[in-house]
């Protein structure tokens, strides 16, 4: 009885968890643009007011996270930092779309993103975590040489086959004209 007179009296109110959906890892190509999705749902309704949505990052190796994003009625981008015209809103939270885009990413941003949303009385519940490993560019240089090294082998393939082919064609014909004029030869003897 206890428990339940301090439940009404103590202000205490059921709290439950907000779920979370995002990719466990992505790649991208060194300066293109890549999209964190983070998608949550509630058990409570959504307002622009009340949602708050916070990204995080941890570079790889290390163990310490910094602020990189926040949302709550709007955005709030970093101002200073790597992350600093970078990072974007790009997602709706009438929908349960908590995501960020990272524009023009770099090298530097291979790590681990966490992606959090809290809506009062939703409070408590899991961090989405993205896996982000970011790719150095296939130049076209790498890309002509390799194409280059192909069409050639295939080229070199092509030519052996068709003299090859030519070869017999014109030893089979030379075989039937040395059997014909035999043939010619001996029906002149027998004549």
């Amino acid at each position: 009885k206890y428990l339940y007179i301090c439940h009404e009296v103590c202000g205490v109110h059921h709290v439950e968890g907000i779920e979370l959906l995002t990719s466990s890892e992505l790649e991208a190509v060194n300066g293109t643009d890549v999209r964190l999705k983070c998608t949550f749902k509630s058990t409570h309704s959504l307002s622009e007011e009340r949602v708050s949505v916070s990204w995080s990052f941890r570079p790889l190796g290390k163990t310490t996270e910094e602020s990189i994003f926040h949302y709550q009625n709007s955005a709030f981008p970093p101002k200073t930092g790597m992350f600093k015209g970078h990072a974007v809103w790009s997602g709706d939270i009438m929908k349960g779309d908590a995501s960020i885009t990272l524009q023009n990413v770099q090298l530097r941003f291979n790590g681990t993103y966490s992606c959090q949303v809290k809506n009062p009385p939703d409070i408590q519940g899991f961090v989405g975590e993205i896996s982000l490993r970011v790719i150095e560019k296939v130049s076209f240089s790498e890309i002509g040489i390799l194409a280059i090294a192909v069409g050639g082998f295939i080229g070199v393939v092509l030519l052996i086959l068709i003299i090859y082919i030519v070869v017999r064609v014109f030893r089979r014909q030379d075989d039937d004209m040395v059997v014909e004029m035999e043939n010619h030869k001996s029906k002149d003897q027998v004549l």
